[in-house]
């Protein structure tokens, strides 16, 4: 059998790795032989599967929980880094609110949550508050918000980041109330904002909406504080160091320290 009719009888079997892994495969009994051959298939077909949904989740970068820090993070009484991490508070169709201030590591957290949630086979959407409030206008003015929806509507984690940075107009407010409401106890919803609830209303400019959709987020959600100084600037901090020749008798001052009360 040629290699070319080979490949076009994968083709038409849908086994689309075969004609690549076959000569791969250590042959001792022919049972072995096609075990071995499909445990292959299927482990590509999955990492295929993984491609796509997190081609379609649209993180702008990959985090991972195993690079994250639980230190300074308050969570509620009845919540547990398990119940987040294993993923249950997905199963449950619960929601996730990270609070607290810029670069504190909010954005990581659900970033780490979701790409853990594609590769367990679940459908994750990402999107900035603003990008979302954005297409979701763009979308209704072309008469097209339905596929939107629909797409929405399909996954099992929707993450809106960044909450706050910028008040959204009414109509956009409106549309965006509409998409996480209409999550509530039918998928989980993962939101990271720099605002109290108090100062939402800041951002929807309505009070009868705020008050409604932080009322069924917190229902059956989770509230997580974020209480530490920003990573980021405390990474840039700890880059900056002054040339060794102009510490003069006192090379010890050469870099600028965490505790330094010129800071």
């Amino acid at each position: 059998m040629t290699d070319s009719l080979l490949q076009k009888q994968c083709k038409m079997l849908k086994l689309g790795s075969v004609s690549q892994t076959y000569n791969e495969i250590p042959f001792e009994s022919r049972e072995q032989f096609l075990t071995d051959l499909f445990a292959e298939e299927l482990r590509n077909r999955e990492k295929n599967r993984n491609r796509r949904r997190l081609k379609r989740a649209g993180f702008p970068q990959t985090k991972t929980l195993k690079e994250f820090s639980w230190d300074n993070i308050i969570l509620p009484p009845q919540t547990t880094i398990e119940h987040l991490t294993e993923l249950r508070f997905i199963d449950e169709k619960e929601s996730l609110i990270c609070m607290g201030g810029v670069g504190t590591g909010k954005t990581h957290l659900v970033i780490a949550l979701g790409f853990k949630a594609v590769l367990s086979g679940k459908e994750v959407r990402f999107f900035q508050t603003v990008d979302l409030a954005n297409r979701l206008l763009e979308k209704n003015a072309k008469g097209t918000l339905g596929s939107l929806i629909r797409d929405l509507e399909s996954c099992d984690l929707l993450i809106v980041d960044e909450l706050g940075f910028l008040p959204l107009p009414r109509h956009a407010a409106e549309l965006l109330f509409q998409v996480i409401a209409s999550c509530y106890e039918r998928r989980s919803v993962a939101i990271t904002t720099n605002l109290e609830f108090g100062q939402w209303n800041t951002v929807i400019n309505d009070s009868r909406l705020t008050a409604a959709l932080i009322d069924r987020l917190v229902h059956h959600g989770h509230v997580l504080a974020f209480t530490g100084e920003s990573y980021r600037l405390r990474h840039a901090l700890s880059q900056l160091h002054v040339p060794d020749d102009v510490g003069g008798a006192h090379p010890q001052q050469n870099t600028i320290y965490k505790n330094d009360p010129a800071q």
